[in-house]
């Protein structure tokens, strides 16, 4: 039975990751081999002039998807992490409200708050700048982020900071000294899931972007496309490199995400 389960699960997981397999295979596929009936299920005659492209044509909108996904980061613990730390210990009144208005605006569809920061960043001139995008991707990852500190650090006991006061620490010395080393799980997993939604963004991106020259890695493979809808090898080969960073997060942050997801699920 053991064995059965684990080739159902084997097959399943190649099933989801053959589009990734292709993606890789297409993008070592020479231009003139991509029409072929049947095609090369493996790249007999592999070719890297994709990935050259890609260092020639797609480095700056690799590096504004950086620095956006790490300014995201950033912005989220910044407030995040406190705001989790006050509904969780301070216990202020009206918190319950505050943790349900963070609900409902997860559900918020993106299109509608990207309009509304349209809007307001016409008005103010700030249209394709990275502080924009930055500002707008963390109203995605705030919310979600506060409620994942919230259960983490209802968890923590409540002696723990009773020592930390009666050693002479105030709200603020306990937050930044005991707290946060203690919510490292959290910490990992907020900025995981922020830079993630930060690197993946194209509704923000598309609809702040004001047809400048500042353009993160997903607009940069869209307008790609149309612009090159024949380079299949190079569309792929970008997609494969956009990929990197993303992967590599989630493998080194795994461990750390599985704890801090599930934080608060079970109470003693």
């Amino acid at each position: 039975m053991t064995r059965w389960r684990t080739g159902v699960g084997l097959l399943l997981t190649g099933i989801m990751l053959f589009p990734v397999y292709w993606m890789v295979n297409v993008s070592l596929t020479r231009t003139r081999d991509m029409r072929k009936s049947p095609p090369d299920w493996f790249p007999v005659d592999p070719t890297f002039e994709g990935y050259r492209t890609v260092l020639e044509q797609q480095l700056p909108y690799l590096g504004t998807s950086l620095l956006v996904g790490a300014g995201t980061v950033l912005l989220t613990l910044v407030l995040a992490a406190p705001a989790g730390y006050a509904l969780a210990k301070l216990r202020p009144k009206g918190g319950a409200a505050v943790s349900f208005v963070l609900l409902v605006a997860q559900m918020i569809p993106g299109i509608i708050m990207a309009m509304g920061f349209y809007a307001i960043y016409l008005n103010l001139g700030v249209l394709n700048s990275w502080p924009g995008l930055i500002l707008a991707d963390s109203t995605i990852a705030v919310p979600f982020a506060v409620l994942v500190f919230t259960a983490f650090m209802s968890g923590i006991p409540d002696e723990l900071l009773q020592a930390a006061k009666t050693d002479g620490a105030g709200p603020l010395r306990t937050f930044l000294s005991i707290v946060l080393p203690v919510s490292r799980n959290a910490v990992v997993t907020v900025s995981l899931f922020a830079f993630l939604w930060a690197w993946s963004d194209f509704i923000f991106a598309s609809t702040l972007d004001g047809g400048g020259s500042l353009r993160p890695i997903t607009l940069g493979i869209y307008r790609y496309i149309g612009n090159n809808n024949q380079e299949w090898n190079a569309i792929m080969a970008t997609a494969v490199v956009a990929s990197i960073p993303a992967t590599v997060l989630l493998v080194v942050a795994q461990r750390y995400v599985a704890t801090g997801v599930t934080a608060g699920a079970v109470k003693d």
